[in-house]
């Protein structure tokens, strides 16, 4: 009988012991599966690439009277920030600065649909750009507005309300 409690009792030790080390070795895999997706959404630069496509649409929407257009390309500009709300947090409260405050007077623009206000601000917002990335140690980026929209792939002549985009 003695033989058997002992055995239940060194059973149980396993048991117990081995849990905690499956408990820890679960927990050290969740943190590399952790680690893994953090290392796999893009930090700045993949966003910012799309952030910067779509800000380029935008001119030669507002400029076709697509205003619908440059609307959309404004709001999920702002949205394709968002994995920096993660990946970059103490960066991120930056972007949403840049776009709620220097940003503001192109969305009020194309609210307008006025072109001339458009272009004015939109040029702002390239300086304001090209500022930003001299004081973050990118002054080799400059933005600059091109001569044709890098998605060739969209009717930007289409005329439209800048409302006309569903919430």
């Amino acid at each position: 009988m003695i033989k058997k409690c002992l055995g239940v009792i060194v059973l149980t030790g396993m048991l117990i012991g081995s849990s905690s080390l499956f408990a820890t070795a679960a927990g050290e895999d969740m943190q590399k599966q952790i680690d893994g997706i953090m290392g796999a959404l893009p930090k700045f630069a993949v966003p910012m690439r799309e952030v910067g496509d779509r800000f380029q649409n935008m001119y030669f929407a507002a400029e076709g009277g697509n205003w619908a257009l440059a609307n959309y390309m404004s709001k999920y500009m702002h949205k394709a920030m968002n994995p920096a709300m993660v990946t970059k947090p103490n960066e991120y409260p930056d972007w949403v600065s840049f776009y709620e405050d220097d940003f503001a007077p192109v969305n009020k623009a194309i609210a307008a649909e006025d072109m001339a206000a458009f272009t004015k601000e939109y040029n702002k917002v390239i300086n304001s750009c090209n500022a930003c990335h001299d004081g973050m140690g990118y002054g080799f980026i400059k933005v600059v507005k091109l001569a044709a929209p890098p998605d060739q792939g969209i009717e930007y002549k289409l005329s439209s309300k800048a409302a006309d985009v569903p919430k």
